[in-house]
């Protein structure tokens, strides 16, 4: 019998493997609709008026076989030198454990920002693994689970100094040998708070003139100072000091809070996280105690759960910006926690005996390069160091350096006549022996006889990572098993759908990750010569493009490494314009009330007024209101913050009226890129009328949450805001100054949403627009009678999103929008985004990558849910003993004396839930209050937790 000729295409990646639905499927939900076909419910749901001309079109889209091809070519074309640099970033050794159980593990990187704690207990307590190595290699008592990056940490610990510090002092002293980029950062957010940054030597301090001082330790070029004296004079001025410090050097030198600081930052990159032509990297920031409250950024707290057993959740979370908006403490609205996860299982895998061991090598063949230089003749400074020395080579500084690099060595210039070198975990004797060629010495490197440079007043005198988790057996076995535990504890991409709403939770190919951990793209130094980038450079000018085409911008800044920091640099880029125009005066940004709390607090950030824009009953803004304001502020104006489609989940068919207002009087149009996934091949916010917008990389292409970070935030522009984009942090341009440490941000994982938009092709990613609405709609319709939509947009018909309405049920059966959502996890669910941008709602998006089994499976557990709450309003069920209020329900429920009027079977397995390969939570719900009320952000012994559970 011969074979039929099929037209299935088993490598067409965007709708075999990233779209969710089948064309069977589809077809079954659009009969659910009453539409005919796909192009059908487009048309009824978004509006024409905004809809782009064009089609997106990338030519033929790859496959996952010709998408490795493409990716090793221009890997290929990174030069790989052993990078002895300095400035902040390391060679390292990535232990392979952590390496294939953490960073390439999607249970690990998948997962979302731990928000309901009692589904993510496995990575709060690795984060909080992390808080206490910070807490003990500094000496200060809290600590937070990451921040973006070490530059972005000093900046927020100068603001966070000017919240602190009694002293009424405009200024803020940075040592003069901070890391450059550093300094660059600092005065990037200095500059619109009309702080003065005055950079300048230690020694010549005036400490009664600035409110708080940022000192690097060990300098930039390998100095070892003691900064006690500059902390007693700060303290004697009501000012607050700072130490930017190197954690690994902390294992042998004296603590930050030996010397009297107040606040100490850094970053762990060296903790087996790689390079990454930057990054992404966790930094770290901690404090004294009664600082605690002012810190920006998460902090991991220990509490109890229902029956008095510990338990983990973020702490103090009054502090985020959708609920304190323009009054935050900062914009910040992500971490690094996937990064701060691997360095905390480095201290974890080698524990205080393996990081001292590894910090005492360094310094070791530190002294055995400074000493061969020293007997050639050359001048090698400082006397004291840990890691990093610099050479005083008169005329040859050009010709060492040229000859290093023909070693396979990059050095880092120093000035006009030096040359600095840093060297690392990864250093070996022939690199050592490498970079002696360079300097015209032939020596082997053989005399391993220890040797300190480190005075002895400077030597740690304190013990560190005292816990019983730092001292397990050592064992692979050991850790894999550890590792695997935790990750058994959360829920996670891997296991469920998320359906969190403006998060985007939708699939991270393994194909568009696995570039990432390839050595081109993973070691390379961000300060490398340019030419040793080229492959790097080829990409970010092709995603660049590609994402102008998608977005209808004229240029790309990939700088910004979170979402909230794009939103930040955005504004930074008009203010720049306006100022450049001879209206630095526009500082007034209208603001829609239902905007999310990261777009009033990042307005704040750059010396802006806030005036709120109230929205219509029906969720859009209320022009009327807009214009009054527009009309009122017309003369200081600076421009509006919009999010397209809403944040209520809706095309509103009023963004061009807008965005007119806007430049009538004056002001830019900034278009929060939160909700792009509703827009990409459909329409285009520059065509809107927007003149900047932020693209959350981590949502609607492709880079994985991780947790809680990395993101990727790369803002896009019209032509006339390009010349005001942000700056390098090397110094190297004029203009606006940088927002991140690295010239493109966290660049090893943009690998990650080139590949997505290669393996896509212009109408892959269209279509997965498209599906993302239809799978929007279809759970809209499916929950359509039991929960209220709360918004609709045209043909009643929702974007990419839905909000449903459950704040009736407090009052007609007692039942929260807390109680509906610790419900899903017996389910097997994460529960949608709750109370925002409307307190008591769920806001649910699916995402295109969801197949129909999924979004049935989720629609039954909460219809389901829906069901209990009718029980309990009838009466067939108490208002407060039921499986709601108890919820979430632990494998302990099942053997644990049950005097509850439901059955175990009722509690632990309702619809939705998998009866074989069920998630179970394992905590019960977990007490915030007292969590709050008895902070502990560190790893306590464990007979504490025996005494909170009493």
């Amino acid at each position: 019998m011969p074979f039929e000729p099929t037209d299935y295409l088993p490598y067409d990646f965007a709708n075999r493997r990233h779209i969710g639905p089948s064309p069977e499927e589809m077809a079954e939900m659009y009969a659910v609709l009453g539409v005919k076909d796909l192009d059908h419910l487009i048309d009824e749901t978004v509006p024409k008026s905004i809809r782009q001309a064009e089609t997106l079109d990338f030519g033929k889209p790859k496959s996952e076989r010709e998408l490795m091809h493409e990716m090793r070519m221009v890997a290929g074309r990174n030069k790989v030198l052993v990078s002895l640099i300095g400035q902040g970033y390391h060679g390292t050794v990535t232990p392979p454990a952590i390496q294939r159980n953490i960073f390439e593990n999607p249970a690990w990187y998948t997962a979302y920002t731990p928000y309901q704690p009692e589904i993510s207990q496995g990575r709060l307590e690795a984060l909080l693994n992390f808080q206490t190595m910070i807490c003990d290699l500094t000496g200060l008592e809290v600590a937070n689970a990451s921040l973006l990056d070490e530059a972005t940490a000093c900046a927020e610990a100068m603001t966070m100094a000017q919240r602190v510090a009694k002293s009424k002092a405009k200024a803020f002293f940075v040592d003069r040998d901070c890391h450059p980029q550093n300094i660059a950062v600092v005065q990037t957010r200095a500059k619109p708070l009309g702080i003065e940054v005055i950079v300048g030597d230690p020694e010549k301090m005036e400490a009664d003139k600035v409110f708080g001082a940022l000192f690097q330790y060990p300098g930039t070029y390998g100095h070892v100072r003691d900064f006690t004296p500059q902390m007693e004079a700060l303290h004697g001025a009501d000012a607050v000091g700072i130490v930017s410090a190197d954690p690994l050097a902390l294992t042998l030198l004296k603590e930050p809070a030996a010397m009297g600081a107040d606040i100490a930052v850094g970053s762990v990159q060296r903790f087996g996280v790689p390079m990454g032509y930057g990054g992404p990297h966790a930094a770290y920031m901690a404090c004294r105690d009664a600082y605690k409250r002012a810190m920006p950024g998460r902090i991991v707290g220990v509490s109890v759960d229902a029956h008095g057993n510990r338990a983990y959740r973020l702490s103090l979370q009054t502090r985020e910006q959708h609920i304190r908006r323009e009054k935050a403490t900062s914009n910040v609205c992500t971490a690094q926690a996937l990064l701060a996860v691997m360095a905390s299982m480095y201290a974890v895998f080698h524990g205080p005996k393996g990081l001292q061991a590894i910090a005492q090598r360094i310094h070791r063949k530190t002294v055995r390069l400074a000493k061969g230089l020293e007997t050639a003749g050359f001048k090698v400074d400082p006397k004291a160091y840990f890691d990093t020395i610099t050479v005083d080579v008169g005329p040859l500084q050009a010709a060492v350096m040229k000859s290093a690099v023909d070693e396979g060595i990059n050095l880092r210039r120093v000035g006009e006549s030096r040359v600095g070198i840093t060297l690392d975990e990864a250093t070996r004797p022939k690199n050592i022996e490498a970079v002696w060629r360079a300097f015209g010495i032939e020596k082997t490197d053989e005399d391993f006889t220890p040797e300190y440079r480190v005075p002895d007043e400077m030597h740690r005198r304190s013990g560190y990572l005292e816990h019983p988790i730092f001292h397990m057996n050592r064992a692979e076995t050991e850790m894999m098993r550890y590792m695997r535990r935790l990750a058994d504890r959360d829920l996670a991409l891997d296991r469920a759908m998320i359906p969190l709403g403006s998060c985007t939770m939708k699939l991270n190919a393994a194909a568009e990750m696995m570039p990432v951990s390839w050595r081109e793209f993973a070691r390379l130094h961000p300060f490398c010569p340019k030419d040793q980038a080229e492959g790097y450079r080829v990409m970010i000018d092709d995603l660049s493009a590609r994402l102008c085409e998608i977005t209808g911008y004229d240029a790309m800044s990939m700088q910004p490494n979170s979402g909230a920091q794009g939103e930040y640099a955005g504004l930074l880029t008009i203010a720049a314009y306006h100022a450049a125009n001879g209206e630095g005066h526009r500082n007034v940004c209208l603001i829609p009330t239902s905007a999310h709390g990261t777009n009033p607090a990042s307005a704040q950030m750059v010396g802006w007024k806030v005036v709120p824009v109230k929205s219509d009953s029906n969720g859009d803004i209320d022009l009327d209101d807009f214009r009054a304001k527009a009309e009122a502020n017309a003369d200081n104006l600076a421009g509006c913050m919009i999010t397209y489609p809403s944040t209520h989940g809706v095309f509103e068919e009023t963004v061009l009226e807008v965005c007119k207002i806007t430049h009538a009087h004056g002001g830019q149009v900034y278009i929060d890129g939160a909700n792009l996934n509703a827009m990409v091949g459909l329409s285009r916010p520059g065509d809107l009328g927007g003149d900047v917008s932020h693209l959350n990389l981590h949502k609607t292409f492709c880079i994985p949450h991780g947790g809680g970070g990395p993101g990727m935030g790369p803002i896009g522009v019209k032509a006339h805001l390009a010349p005001h984009l942000p700056g390098d942090p090397r110094g190297e341009s004029d203009g606006p100054g940088p927002v991140s440490a690295a010239p493109f941000g966290s660049a090893s994982i943009l690998p990650i949403s080139w590949a997505y938009t290669l393996l896509m092709g212009g109408e892959g990613l269209t279509q997965a627009t498209r599906v993302a609405i239809l799978n929007a709609n279809y759970v809209a319709k499916r929950l359509e009678g039991a929960y209220d939509v709360l918004y609709r947009g045209r043909n009643d018909r929702v974007a990419h999103e839905c909000i449903l309405d459950t704040r009736p049920f407090a009052d007609s059966a007692g039942v929260t929008v807390d109680d509906i959502a610790k419900r899903l996890m017996d389910c097997g669910f994460h529960a949608p985004t709750m109370s925002w941008p409307v307190a008591g709602t769920l806001m649910i998006e699916p995402t295109e990558s969801e197949t129909k089994a999924e979004l049935d499976r989720f629609c039954d557990a909460m219809l389901a849910i829906r069901e209990e709450i009718r029980a309990i309003e009838d009466g067939e069920m108490d208002r407060e003993n039921n499986p709601l209020k108890h919820a979430p329900h632990t494998m302990e429920d099942l053997v644990r004396d049950w005097d509850r009027p439901y059955s175990r079977e009722q509690a632990c397995f309702p619809p939705g839930a998998f009866r074989v390969d069920k998630y179970w939570p394992p905590v019960n719900r977990v007490d915030n209050v007292f969590g709050d009320r008895n902070l502990v952000c560190t790893c306590p012994p464990m007979e504490a937790y025996a005494e909170a559970a009493e």
